[in-house]
């Protein structure tokens, strides 16, 4: 079982969609959606899904 590493939960929005596949937004500061990730079948991937997002994301390079 993959642990989600801790920090800034309340960003990552967990959805279902119309079809039952599991997704989630991730949320700037002041609410606004950022970016919204790939399709997932079950809530195990979407949330290894946020899991990755929190462990890559600091490392990644900002194209403006």
């Amino acid at each position: 079982m993959k642990v989600t590493p801790p920090g800034h939960d309340e960003r990552f929005e967990k959805k279902t969609s119309t079809n039952g596949k599991h997704f989630f937004n991730l949320k700037a500061t002041n609410g606004q959606i950022i970016d919204t990730c790939e399709m997932y079948e079950s809530t195990f991937g979407c949330d290894n899904g946020i899991a990755s997002v929190k462990t890559n994301a600091p490392k990644a390079t900002v194209e403006d």
